[in-house]
């Protein structure tokens, strides 16, 4: 049982704090302390771990990746203990919109896939660890991140259904819509094949 009842005021809470846990930079900060240049700099300008790989520095992009999608499981895991489901839904989907629009970067942020996979795991781990084999699969299959990171958002949904969550499938539906639009670019470079392969140099 949640330590305390799920009120409005709680929700606000749990909503802030997710915000400000998602908006943390991750990808930035050890780009910088690991001398490695400014993100905005390399490759597409996007401080995720994708983009971190582009500098050549194999543990930085991994430290991202994992940071990156810890602070949406954290968020999600301390508002489920300390307000209950609801609060954990909407902390996950402040957290996922926090990196995606830090106000730290003037709202510039990434796409959010790491951290929509690591709240996913948090809020139901069967559909996280899916949603995550999709996004392997895809990846293996195509070596394009991008389109990975789209075929795994666009099937989380079928996951919940699928895999008897369906109390989250509007919130893993709405995570996919803007992980859509966040990649209507790379959208367009797939589908005129010049978007980068992982690992690529750009």
């Amino acid at each position: 049982m949640p330590l305390i009842e799920s009120t409005p005021s709680a929700l606000l809470l749990w909503a802030a704090i997710g915000y400000l846990l998602g908006s943390i930079p991750f990808g930035m900060v050890l780009a910088r302390v690991m001398g490695l240049g400014n993100l905005r700099e390399i490759g597409s300008g996007n401080i995720g771990a994708t983009n971190v790989l582009r500098t050549g520095n194999k543990t930085a992009a991994a430290l991202t990746l994992l940071l990156d999608g810890g602070k949406g499981a954290v968020a999600v895991l301390l508002a489920r203990a300390f307000a209950g489901e609801d609060a954990a839904q909407l902390a996950g989907l402040m957290a996922f919109l926090g990196h995606c629009y830090p106000v730290w970067l003037r709202f510039a942020g990434g796409k959010g896939v790491a951290t929509f996979l690591g709240l996913l795991l948090a809020l139901a781990w069967p559909v996280g660890i899916a949603a995550c084999l999709t996004w392997l699969a895809t990846a293996v299959v195509t070596r394009i991140s991008s389109l990975s990171a789209l075929v795994a958002a666009v099937a989380a949904p079928l996951w919940m259904l699928v895999l008897g969550v369906p109390g989250a499938t509007v919130l893993a539906a709405l995570l996919a819509g803007v992980i859509l639009w966040r990649h209507r670019g790379n959208i367009s470079r797939i589908l005129n094949g010049t978007e980068p392969k992982i690992g690529k140099k750009d």
